[in-house]
């Protein structure tokens, strides 16, 4: 399955609901959030050692937020003709140039302090 596959069973599971009406993006960027914001709250509290090893039941909320999260990403793509492939490609191309690994392997600094 690919993004155009996902995109398309997202129309229909909106579409036999009437949900449609209400998946601006405007609305699905706050939704975005909104299950970014659930993400974070399962590894608030962990170590970096426990976030890095999770047990079963947090893989499983975290492949379930994942999940809604791809979902929201898809959904504004969709509504706004976004080829997320391409975007993903170029964004990839644009940090390849602001992030050379000459410059930035091994640190965190952001690009502007290189």
């Amino acid at each position: 399955m690919d993004i155009s596959d996902i995109q398309e069973k997202l129309r229909n599971f909106s579409r036999e609901r009437d949900w449609d009406q209400y998946h601006s993006p405007k609305n699905l960027a706050m939704a975005l959030a909104a299950e970014a914001g659930e993400l974070l709250e399962i590894y608030q509290w962990l170590t970096e050692q426990e976030s890095n090893n999770p047990d079963d039941k947090i893989r499983k909320q975290t492949s379930e937020e994942l999940a809604d999260i791809l979902i929201y990403i898809i959904k504004i793509a969709d509504k706004l003709n976004i080829d997320l492939v391409d975007s993903v490609n170029n964004k990839i191309a644009i940090n390849e140039k602001k992030y050379p690994k000459e410059k930035a392997k091994g640190s965190a600094k952001k690009y502007t302090e290189l």
